[in-house]
């Protein structure tokens, strides 16, 4: 009776091999539960990030274009460049707000030459960058080395003009002496990140409307001389009566 008690009592080979094969189903199932959820938590997370910068990179530059300065005897300095292709640009004079991305390190001068450009590629994808420079000063080493970056992995950066003598969105804006009224512009993300996370392509399209103007020459020259540099701050003192500056005379006049 005894030995047959203690035979009974354990557990065969057989059976310690099933429950260890069980036991193993249950950790890898609990593993790959885990891992899925980690997963997509990176992935949204990364998702939300990367949707948050392009509208924060499509609101600068919507911020921007709102305030374009233009005057048509001062081209060398307002030109208004848009270029299509691989490597699109986009790049104007305008009068930032306070709150403009690097304001401090321009030490208050807001009327600035900004270039949007779409720079890089390989693994690391390609960067939405905007250059700065004070209207009449050269742009510093450090900005062209180290130019701000307002998105990542960017697949796709489209800018069109509205054409009112052809009555159509044109890819390049040949009349650099002047503004167009409207700009649509077409950011898209995507791709592998650094830490190989797949991110969903997302598309982000704003159409802007320019509420400015390029300066006449004979107005500008009313304002400031003629030919000559226009007032930054706008006409002088005076202009246009007590009422403020007379229409016309504005460095950037309303349509």
């Amino acid at each position: 009776m005894s030995a047959s008690f203690h035979r009974r009592s354990g557990f065969t080979l057989i059976e310690m091999m099933m429950a260890i094969l069980i036991f193993s189903v249950i950790i890898a199932a609990i593993y790959s539960t885990w891992f899925l959820i980690i997963h997509s938590s990176a992935v949204g997370q990364r998702a939300a990030a990367e949707s948050q910068r392009a509208r924060v990179a499509i609101h600068t530059i919507e911020d921007s274009l709102i305030s374009v300065q233009s005057f048509q005897a001062s081209m060398k300095y307002y030109s208004f460049v848009v270029q299509s292709g691989d490597s699109p640009v986009l790049s104007y004079a305008a009068k930032v707000p306070m709150d403009f991305p690097r304001n401090s390190r321009f030490n208050g001068l807001n009327l600035r030459r900004l270039t949007f450009t779409l720079e890089g590629g390989g693994d690391a994808g390609r960067q939405l960058v905007l250059r700065q420079n004070p209207i009449l000063m050269d742009m510093d080493v450090d900005e062209k080395t180290h130019p701000l970056v307002l998105a990542y992995n960017v697949e796709k950066f489209e800018i069109e003009c509205w054409d009112k003598q052809q009555s159509e969105w044109v890819d390049d804006w040949d009349n650099t002496n002047s503004i167009p009224g409207l700009v649509r512009l077409w950011l898209r993300l995507g791709g592998k990140t650094d830490n190989g996370i797949q991110i969903p392509a997302m598309d982000c399209v704003r159409l802007i409307s320019i509420p400015s103007i390029t300066l006449p020459a004979a107005a500008q020259g009313r304002a400031g001389g003629a030919g000559g540099f226009p007032p930054v701050g706008g006409p002088p003192a005076g202009v246009g009566g007590a009422g403020g500056p007379a229409p016309g005379l504005q460095g950037v006049q309303q349509q």
